[in-house]
C-alpha cells in the first residue's frame, strides 16, 4: 500500500512540473531600456484577429528600464506604446525574451532589438519605413518652403509648378521604393506573420499593396501561412477576409 501511495505521489508530483513547465515555456519576457523614460509610462497590448487587447502598463524606473511577462496563448502579435501614435510591433515566440533599446520621445524612429527572427523582421520593415517617413517628411518641408516663396511673391506661379512637378517626382520615388521593399519582404518570408503586417503597409496614408491591384499578394500569404501556420486564429481570420474579399470580386 505504500509503494502504491509513492507512486500516486510521483505521479502527481511528474503532472505538476510538467504542467510548471508548459507553462514557463508559453511565457514571453518584453524588456528594455529608453533614454528620457525615466518615470514615465508605456502601455502594452495584444492584436488579436479581432481586436487590439489591452494587457498592462509600465511605469519605467528611474534608468528608464522596463519589464512585462506574459503567457502568450498562441503565436500573436504585440504592441509597445509610448502614445497612441508611437508604438512598435512585436512577433514574439513561445518562451522567448525581447529586449528593446531606443528613445522614449521617438520609439518606434529609433527602437533597436534583440530577440527571435519574426521580431527582427519586423524591426528591420519598420525601419525602411522609417526611410521613407524622413524622406516624405523632407518632400514637404520642401513644397512648403516653396508655397511660402510664390505667396510672398519671391517666385512665380510657373516656377512654383515647376517646382513642385519635381517634388512630386521625388514622392512617386520613394513610394515606388516603398512597394517594391514590402513585395520583397513578402515574398522573401512566405509562411511568417509578418507578412501580414507588411500587406498593410501603408505610405503617406495609401496603401502600398491595394487588393484591386494586387490581389495575388493576399493570396500568396495566405497560401504561405497555411503552410506554416494553418491553426492560429490569425491564419484563420485572413482566410476568411481573402475568402470574401474573392467573392465580392467575382461578382463585379
Amino acid at each position: 500500500m505504500k509503494k502504491h501511495n509513492n507512486y500516486l505521489f510521483a505521479t502527481l508530483l511528474l503532472s505538476v512540473l510538467l504542467l510548471a513547465s508548459c507553462g514557463q515555456k508559453n511565457n514571453i519576457t518584453i524588456e528594455g531600456t529608453l533614454d528620457n523614460g525615466a518615470g514615465k509610462t508605456i502601455y502594452i497590448e495584444e492584436m488579436s484577429p479581432e481586436s487590439t487587447i489591452f494587457l498592462d502598463s509600465v511605469t519605467l524606473d528611474k534608468k528608464g528600464h522596463f519589464k512585462f511577462s506574459y503567457a502568450m496563448p498562441y503565436k500573436t502579435f504585440y504592441t509597445v506604446h509610448v502614445s497612441d501614435d508611437d508604438y512598435v510591433v512585436l512577433l514574439p515566440d513561445e518562451g522567448t525574451t525581447i529586449s528593446m533599446t531606443g528613445s522614449y520621445d521617438s520609439l518606434s524612429l529609433t527602437y533597436r532589438i534583440q530577440g527571435n527572427d519574426d521580431s527582427q523582421l519586423l524591426w528591420q520593415l519598420q525601419d525602411y519605413t522609417n526611410i521613407g517617413t524622413r524622406a516624405l517628411r523632407q518632400i514637404v518641408a520642401i513644397d512648403r518652403h516653396n508655397m511660402d516663396l510664390l505667396e510672398q511673391g519671391e517666385i512665380s506661379q510657373q516656377q512654383y509648378d515647376q517646382a513642385h512637378n519635381y517634388t512630386d517626382s521625388l514622392y512617386l520615388a520613394t513610394f515606388s521604393e516603398q512597394q517594391q521593399y514590402v513585395v520583397r519582404f513578402i515574398e522573401d518570408n512566405l509562411g511568417s506573420l509578418s507578412t501580414l503586417i507588411a500587406l498593410y503597409k501603408p505610405f503617406n496614408n495609401r496603401p502600398l499593396i491595394n487588393p484591386e491591384d494586387s490581389f495575388e499578394f493576399y493570396e500568396g500569404v495566405l497560401e504561405g501561412l497555411e503552410a506554416y501556420l494553418p491553426d492560429n486564429p490569425h491564419t484563420l481570420s485572413f482566410k476568411n477576409l481573402v475568402e470574401h474579399t474573392r467573392f465580392q470580386y467575382a461578382r463585379q
